[in-house]
């Protein structure tokens, strides 16, 4: 049989199911089937549909949903997702942020709704994507917060236990402290100065034409609809589906 579309090739594959839980000699239950629930959830991710349309080839849909819930909950898609980040290029790290706007079913105030990482702005209720990548433009960590969080806020937290030779970041990550910040793990900061500055500090305007890579990764992890959009009410669901799409980033 064929790959069908969203789903992982052999190649992928071999690459993915030794991180995975549920092997034949892993402690506890072994998996029916990782790979196909693992395919299950990218055409979720991918496609954007409810769970309840997931195709029938993947097994019930309420099966692989409580599934994809506890790896969430277990942190295994995260576990997954770093351990795919270790073959990494550190000369630059990057470091930047995206809103997506949740829709009406991962907006809705249910039981145990409250303080899962929404804002309200102008266009509704909002969240934000805060990330770092390396010098490729692959994403090494990501923060997931409501959409009106300052990205200067989460800084450094992306860049705890970093090391690099420069750091880049736009004019809204301009500040003394994140500077001071980048210098304690040895890095350069390449951080176009803020127009309020009374004394404007010069930075790498070469190295800093590599920041379009960031970019570039949040536009390739937005063709995954569940990334690009928050349907999932509870920000674990949501930081999963993060989680696994910047892993099939590592996988091309």
């Amino acid at each position: 049989m064929g790959i069908k579309r969203y789903e992982l090739s052999e190649a992928q594959w071999k690459r993915i199911a030794p991180l995975l839980p549920g092997k034949a000699g892993d402690p506890g239950r072994t998996g029916a089937d990782n790979r196909l629930f693992v395919n299950g959830c990218l055409w979720v991710l991918r496609s954007g549909a409810h769970w309840c349309d997931l195709p029938e080839r993947y097994g019930r849909w309420k099966t692989v949903h409580r599934r994809f819930s506890r790896w969430c909950h277990g942190g295994v898609w995260e576990r997954v997702f770093a351990a795919l980040t270790a073959d990494r290029d550190n000369q630059y790290l990057m470091i930047d942020s995206t809103i997506v706007r949740a829709h009406q079913p991962g907006s809705g105030r249910k039981r145990g709704a409250r303080d899962q990482a929404l804002g309200r702005s102008r266009g509704g209720l909002t969240t934000k994507i805060h990330m770092l990548a390396d010098t490729l433009g692959r994403p090494l960590r990501l923060i997931v917060t409501a959409g009106q969080v300052g990205d200067i806020t989460q800084a450094p937290a992306l860049l705890e236990g970093q090391t690099a030779e420069a750091v880049l970041a736009d004019k809204a990550y301009d500040s003394n402290a994140l500077r001071a910040t980048i210098a304690a793990v040895g890095a350069t900061a390449v951080i176009p100065s803020n127009r309020t500055r009374k004394i404007i500090i010069p930075h790498d305007a070469v190295a800093y034409k590599c920041r379009n890579r960031i970019e570039r990764c949040f536009n390739r992890l937005k063709h995954f609809r569940r990334f690009a959009t928050r349907y999932d009410r509870r920000t674990i669901h949501f930081t999963g589906f993060v989680h696994l799409a910047a892993a099939m980033v590592w996988l091309r």
